[in-house]
C-alpha cells in the first residue's frame, strides 16, 4: 500500500529524531539486512523483546529479490504487528534512479553508493550524484548517506585473512571527510576505520582514535558498514564516540544458513519447510539481540 506524502514525512521526521537521540544518548542503531521474510521476523522480534529501534535494510540485490514496494509493505506490517520502532534503509544503492524510487516509496534512509557499480568512480562524480539524491530527498525528508570511495569486501564468509596495511590506504581522514560532507550536504557519513564487509577468520579491528577525530571534524551522523565479525567492545566504544548507525549482514546470513542446514539434516523426512523454521528464527534473533545490546539501543525505542 502506497503511503501519502504526509505519512512519509511523518516517518522521516521520526527517523531524524531517532538519529538525534542516538547522538544525545550515546547509542547506535542496528541496520540489519534482510533477504527473506524469516530474517525480517527475527529482527522485529528482537526489537520487540529489547524495546530497541532498528533499521531493516536491503541492498540492490535484495531489492531485486523482494521488491521495493513489497519491502515497504512487509516492514509496515511487522512494525504494526510487533509494535516496534522500525525503519527502512536502502543499502549501497548504485544509481541515482534507484535512490529516487526508494525515496518515492517512503524509505526513510537512503545510501547512495556510486562506487558500488563503478569502483573507479571519481570523487567529483560521486559528489555530483550524491548531491542530486540529497536534493531529491528534501521532498520527503529522507536521510541520505554516502562515502567518497569504494568500500571493500563482500557480505560472504571469507577464508583469507585481513590485509590491514592494504585496507589502511582506504581509511577515511578527518579533512577528507569534512570536505565530502560539506560538498554533498549528506545526513550520514559512512566511515572507513577498519570496518570491512564480510565475515573473516580473524576479528576486525577498528581505529577508534581515528573515529574520534572524524567525529570531531563533522556535525552529521556517522555510520559503520561491515559490522559482522567485529568484537563487541568496538561497538560499545563507537557508540560512545558518536556513531549513530551500524550495519550487520554476514553474521546473520551465516547463522541462518548453518542453523537451517542442521535442521534439514536432523529432519530428513519433513518437507513442510515452515515447520523447520522456528530454530532458524531463534538463531538469527539471538544475533540481532547480541548486536542491539552492544550498540546500547535496548530500551531506546519510541513507538
Amino acid at each position: 500500500m502506497s503511503h501519502s506524502i504526509r505519512q512519509i514525512r511523518d516517518n522521516t521526521t521520526r527517523a531524524r529524531h531517532l538519529m538525534q537521540r542516538s547522538r544525545q544518548q550515546k547509542f547506535a542503531v542496528g541496520a540489519f539486512n534482510v533477504d527473506n521474510q524469516e530474517t525480517l521476523i527475527a529482527v522485529a522480534r528482537a526489537a520487540q523483546k529489547l524495546n530497541s529501534p532498528v533499521l531493516v535494510e536491503v541492498s540492490d540485490g535484495e531489492v531485486e529479490a523482494l521488491g521495493l514496494e513489497n519491502v515497504r509493505d512487509m516492514v509496515d506490517n511487522y512494525k504494526t504487528e510487533y509494535g516496534v520502532e522500525m525503519y527502512i534503509n536502502l543499502d549501497h544503492s548504485p544509481t541515482v534512479e534507484n535512490c529516487k524510487r526508494a525515496i518515492d516509496a517512503g524509505y526513510e534512509f537512503i545510501h547512495i553508493d556510486i562506487s558500488q557499480a563503478n569502483h573507479d568512480a571519481t570523487e567529483e562524480e560521486i559528489i555530483a550524484k550524491t548531491k542530486e539524491v540529497v536534493e531529491y530527498a528534501k521532498f520527503t525528508g529522507a536521510l541520505v548517506e554516502s562515502e567518497p570511495h569504494y568500500f571493500g569486501g563482500s557480505s560472504n564468509l571469507h577464508e583469507e585473512k585481513i590485509d590491514y596495511e592494504e585496507i589502511k590506504k582506504t581509511f577515511s581522514t578527518p579533512d577528507g571527510t569534512k570536505r565530502f560532507v560539506d560538498a554533498t550536504g549528506i545526513d550520514t557519513f559512512a566511515a572507513a576505520v577498519g570496518n570491512l564487509h564480510g565475515k573473516y577468520p580473524v576479528p576486525k579491528e577498528l581505529d577508534l582514535e581515528l573515529l574520534s577525530k572524524i567525529r570531531e571534524a563533522i556535525g552529521c551522523q556517522i555510520s559503520l558498514h561491515g559490522g559482522s565479525g567485529t568484537p563487541l567492545h568496538f561497538f560499545e566504544n563507537a557508540a560512545r564516540i558518536g556513531v549513530s548507525k551500524i550495519n550487520i549482514n554476514s553474521d546473520m546470513r551465516y547463522v541462518f544458513r548453518t542453523t537451517l542446514e542442521k535442521v534439514l539434516a536432523d529432519n530428513p523426512k519433513e518437507y513442510a519447510v515452515v515447520k523447520l523454521m522456528p530454530a532458524v528464527f531463534e538463531a538469527v534473533q539471538s544475533v540481532v539481540e547480541e548486536k542491539i545490546n552492544a550498540f546500547g539501543s535496548a530500551n531506546k525505542a519510541v513507538t
